[in-house]
């Protein structure tokens, strides 16, 4: 489950309002992508600037859609139909689908992705109303704990997800890096640590790969 009760407290804490932080969670829905939205625009960037931002970090969920859809579909399936499906898959509803759809009847599948999601969205609405009220009604301290949140639980979730030597070396590369980094004060040290440490990974399981071939 995505850190919500961070994103309520993130939006907070950039002087959104509930109103909007609800809107962001029902209309964009992936986590990073509404911790971009709340960043940029509270920094002080454009609408084009936090859309194009938004629309950059959202091609990561295009191969999960092209890996879940087919899962659904039935020959009778039309594009309307997965509409509402594509925009609920984020990395949450993603492995859902993967663990529960093949015990789900195939040409029921689009239903049940759909209440799943429905609950999900209603799940993240509700906690982030209680983490904007608690960053608004705590002590700074535990707000900022709260806000603490939001990478701590990005961080474990992708701790937990790694699976192969290249997966844990991207993972501790991009830790290591990323203070080194910054120290340049590029105003991309995320994007730059990332790169790099997913590239010197891929090379790493390319050559292992390799060498077993």
């Amino acid at each position: 489950m995505r850190p919500i009760f961070g994103i309520g407290a993130l939006a907070h804490d950039s002087h959104f309002s509930l109103g909007w932080v609800l809107g962001s969670t029902l209309l964009v829905w992936a986590g990073p992508a509404q911790i971009i939205l709340i960043s940029t625009l509270g920094s002080g960037a454009t609408a084009v600037q936090a859309a194009i931002a938004v629309t950059v970090s959202a091609i990561r969920l295009f191969p999960m859609v092209v890996s879940v859809l087919p899962l659904m579909k039935t020959p009778k399936t039309r594009r309307r139909h997965l509409v509402l499906v594509t925009h609920f898959i984020a990395v949450t509803l993603w492995v859902e689908c993967y663990r529960l759809l093949p015990k789900v009847p195939r040409e029921r599948r689009i239903a049940f992705t759909h209440g799943l999601g429905c609950g999900l969205v209603s799940v993240c609405m509700v906690a982030t109303t209680l983490g904007y009220g608690l960053a608004a009604n705590l002590p700074p301290l535990f707000a900022a704990a709260i806000l603490l949140l939001t990478p701590l639980a990005f961080l474990l979730s992708t701790a937990r997800n790694c699976r192969q030597i290249s997966d844990v070396l991207a993972l501790v590369l991009g830790l290591a890096l990323f203070p080194l980094i910054s120290m340049l004060h590029t105003g991309v040290d995320i994007l730059i640590s990332g790169v790099t440490a997913g590239t010197i990974a891929y090379g790493v399981h390319w050559w292992r790969e390799r060498g077993h071939a």
